[in-house]
């Protein structure tokens, strides 16, 4: 299974742990993402071309042996000379003994020399066994990144120059220029062809600029080259529809044509195209431009889907094959029937990433079916005709096809490498299937059409945009896509290509797997988008949970993503991703865990048998009724209160307000500056469009929600830090005001304290509840009203007593310290963690005596007993 960096580097810290022998490399190369099934037979000794006993060689990969007689630093510069281990041209050569690690890149002919301890810092030396070269990816950003500000300052002094110019014509127009600098710069055209012609063959000022690329395009698209003069003949036929058309170009003046020779210079064999692609989003949006990068998703998050939706498969059954001809050509068939498609392709990047990657796959079968013959038969089973998608904005479908373009000259560059043999880039063949349309307005059937004779595969990262965000347009675009669902209006946007795309791949040998934010697995979400998809009969076959997908623009903190594979139901093995990890499922259920699949809808009261949780007192004043501490002391402390919500009770923060109840209303506004405040209140309310906050102008002296205790009450932070292993809760007492940022229960029994700061309920919280990116967020209807708890008898109520004054008196102990600083996982006091064990053990008793092995383990208990107090209410 392919890892991405994070997952690798997890995964290489428990590694130390290992004795250091050959099970330690099988680990090691287990980490950086071989598959189980080539590391089962290199242990057996099938894969492991190794002359000695002790030693292992993988072809191409790695040779690793145990030092015990000799020291490390001769022995590792004996084996690079060894004619057997270059033969085999492994990619690194390491040496170890029982506490250190050297190590050679024989490409690179860089060294390692490390501690075992240290590796979990050194482990991007090996990122090339994970199919990363650092080095190469950042030169790519770069020079990338120039093309696009070089062809920006073009486009934008062609758009000042040709102010009514056909939009669809100048997107086309630039698809096509962009490829004249790749194709003279890789070999397609002679070097430096384009841009020599245009310096040599056009006037200085431009004028004649615009002729001459007019002409060039109609040659470029004509078979026949008799009627062209030899400055043209020189250019060959290209096609595969790039230039099939005859659209107007531009015209040009001095300074474009100046932009277009200082694009010209520039070196385009070393700009890859699934990076340029994104870059060039940016080109037509001045806006955009800060960081050039910002569009551009990395290779290593589009393989999180890629490797498990199809490709993880394909290379298992071409490890399985090993050298069986009628198995690899059967693989090769199997090539030639799928069907990759991105109903939100933007500029092409996951289709082109798939591409490639399933062309090196093609080679590698090549490679076995050939035992590594340089010359042979030569037919590709892929084309760019297998990749559809679908795109709103022109612009980035005219430059996905020009991608994929680019990608495919790129492979058959890298088969010339590999095989010798070279296959013809020109004429181009027809180019991927990119639709410019509203995806959620286009039958996707029209654009890649489902077909029960090939495995079809569809993914990419859709619009997100939630529900206080989206256009006219996109609630249009949901009535649209969602009408069979109800309350699809509090739905995300993204939510449209998941239901859309269920409906698309059911009933047919189809699988897909998009990018979302992790709203769509969690809190009210779940129970509108996912009953109706799963009565599809479908499954989630996989499922990264929530993760920071982050793009190249600098200081981008990234968007909290998951990732979800949907196919039909099979009974086939599930996956769960998660901070590196690979948990293998029975079933995953909406909320992305091993689990049955029962969605966790609101309750408006608690299902067991609890006290009533309210949101706190709302303001809605304007900021009248609140006061800064040093105003406080302006007034009577008789309707003066602490207000307490999330951040003031974690963080020991004071604030203080106005609580007037109607019976004193008359002695209040005898205080002129109270009077003018409730004036102002009831300004703000009269001049509100909110109904809510309109019908509250009677009550101006008043918060909504006029709440309080009688002699305490038990408050619970709305939202709390994902890093905590507890939501800090507490008692306050009745004079403490909590505001609409918090949630409470007035005067309640002691025991509820334990219930609802046990680890329990926090998985419950953790799993049902919303998040606010990846922070907790607590609310009543899906997190309190819908814990189950068992009957307490007096013996339990009791005992969960003891435990709250056990927690209570353990935070006394640091007084000095706030909630923030007690529950900070890694500083937390010893007494206090001890406490909370003692309060999770007495609880979890409460569901079961024998302690429970996981928190998989607690949620099939929980739920099980929320499907029958479910049961039970109905």
């Amino acid at each position: 299974m392919r890892q991405n960096i994070e997952q690798i580097q997890h995964s290489v810290k428990q590694l130390a742990t290992l004795s250091k022998d050959q099970q330690f490399i099988f680990a090691f190369l287990r980490a950086f993402g071989e598959p189980e099934t080539t590391i089962t037979r290199l242990k057996r000794g099938d894969y492991n071309r190794a002359k000695h006993a002790g030693e292992i060689l993988l072809k191409r990969k790695i040779f690793f042996k145990i030092e015990t007689d000799k020291d490390c630093y001769v022995t590792i510069d004996e084996l690079k000379h060894d004619e057997h281990i270059r033969k085999n041209k492994p990619r690194f050569i390491i040496v170890a003994d029982q506490k250190n690690l050297l190590a050679i890149d024989t490409t690179k002919e860089d060294t390692l020399i490390c501690k075992f301890e240290e590796l979990p810092n050194k482990f991007t030396f090996f990122l090339p066994l994970a199919g990363m070269e650092e080095e190469q990816i950042q030169k790519e950003d770069v020079v990338s990144t120039k093309a696009a500000e070089n062809v920006a300052k073009l486009h934008d002094r062609i758009t000042h120059d040709n102010l009514d110019f056909d939009a669809h014509a100048l997107h086309v127009f630039f698809a096509r220029l962009l490829f004249c600098f790749f194709a003279e710069d890789t070999d397609i055209f002679q070097k430096n062809t384009f841009t020599k012609a245009i310096a040599s063959h056009t006037q200085a000022d431009g004028s004649d600029l615009s002729h001459y690329i007019s002409r060039l395009f109609q040659r470029l698209n004509d078979e026949k080259d008799a009627k062209y003069p030899p400055y043209l003949k020189q250019f060959p036929y290209t096609n595969g529809g790039l230039f099939d058309k005859n659209l107007p170009v531009p015209k040009f003046s001095r300074r474009s044509r100046q932009e277009m020779l200082a694009c010209g210079k520039l070196n385009w064999r070393d700009i890859n195209p699934d990076i340029f692609g994104s870059m060039m989003q940016a080109v037509a949006d001045p806006k955009a431009r800060g960081n050039l990068g910002m569009h551009y998703t990395s290779p290593e998050n589009i393989m999180k889907i890629i490797s498990p939706l199809f490709l993880d498969n394909l290379t298992e059954q071409l490890e399985n094959a090993g050298g069986n001809k009628r198995k690899l050509e059967k693989l090769h068939q199997r090539l030639a029937n799928l069907r990759i498609f991105d109903p939100a392709c933007g500029s092409g990047n996951f289709l082109i990433i798939a591409y490639k990657k399933l062309r090196e796959l093609e080679m590698d079968i090549f490679a076995k079916l050939y035992h590594g013959q340089k010359v042979f038969h030569y037919a590709s089973n892929l084309s760019l005709q297998q990749f559809y998608g679908i795109e709103i904005d022109p612009l980035a479908g005219e430059i996905a096809k020009l991608s994929l373009y680019l990608a495919e000259h790129q492979m058959n560059l890298e088969f010339h490498r590999r095989f010798i043999m070279k296959p013809p880039t020109l004429p181009l063949k027809a180019g991927g299937n990119i639709v410019c349309a509203n995806a959620l307005r286009i039958d996707w059937h029209e654009v890649c059409p489902r077909d029960k004779n090939k495995e079809l595969y569809v993914l990419g990262n859709p619009p997100y945009v939630g529900t206080a965000w989206q256009s006219d347009e996109q609630k249009k675009d949901k009535e649209i896509a969602l009408e069979e669902i109800k309350n699809h209006r509090s739905l995300d946007y993204v939510a449209c290509w998941f239901y859309r795309g269920a409906q698309y791949i059911k009933n047919i040998n189809a699988h897909l797997a998009f990018v979302a934010t992790n709203s769509i697995s969690q809190g009210q979400q779940v129970s509108i988008l996912w009953p109706p998809i799963l009565d599809l009969k479908l499954e989630i076959s996989f499922a990264y949970r929530s993760f920071k997908w982050s793009n190249k623009a600098k200081g981008s903190a990234g968007i909290t993503c998951v990732i979800v594979g949907i196919r039909n139901l099979n009974g086939n093995t599930k996956y769960i991703f998660e901070d590196g990890r690979t948990v293998h499922a029975k079933n995953i259920n909406p909320y992305l865990v091993d689990a049955d699949n029962v969605v966790i809808d609101r309750h408006q009261q608690p299902i067991a048998e609890l006290p009533k949780i309210w949101e706190g007192s709302a303001p809605r004043d304007d900021g009248n009724l609140l006061l800064e501490p040093h105003i406080r002391e302006l007034f009577s402390k008789k309707f003066v209160r602490k207000i307490c919500g999330s951040q003031e009770y974690i963080n020991g923060k004071d604030r203080y307000c106005l609580w007037i109840a109607d019976e004193n209303l008359l002695e209040a506004e005898a205080i002129p500056e109270i009077k003018n405040r409730i004036a102002k209140v009831r300004q703000f309310r009269a001049n509100s469009k909110r109904k809510g906050t309109m019908r509250l102008i009677d009550r101006a002296h008043q918060f909504d929600n006029f709440r309080s205790a009688k002699n305490n009450l038990l408050v619970v932070p709305r939202v709390s830090s994902e890093h905590r292993h507890y939501i800090p809760i507490g008692f306050l007492d009745h004079n403490t005001v909590i505001s609409n940022l918090a949630l409470a229960v007035y005067d309640p029994p002691i025991y509820l304290f334990a219930i609802i700061s046990s680890a329990m309920h926090m998985l419950w919280v953790k799993v049902f509840g919303g998040k606010l990116k990846t922070d907790y967020r607590y609310s009543s209807d899906l997190c309190y009203n819908t814990f189950p708890v068992p009957e307490l008898a007096a013996a339990h109520k009791h005992q969960l007593e003891e435990c709250t004054r056990t927690v209570i008196a353990a935070r006394e102990q640091h007084s000095e310290k706030t909630l923030a600083q007690l529950y900070d996982p890694d500083k937390m006091p010893d007494n206090l963690q001890k406490a909370h064990d003692q309060l999770d053990r007495a609880v979890e008793k409460l569901y079961q005596h024998k302690p429970f092995a996981n928190d998989d383990e607690r949620l099939a208990c929980l739920l099980k007993l929320y499907s029958k107090m479910e049961k039970k209410s109905a």
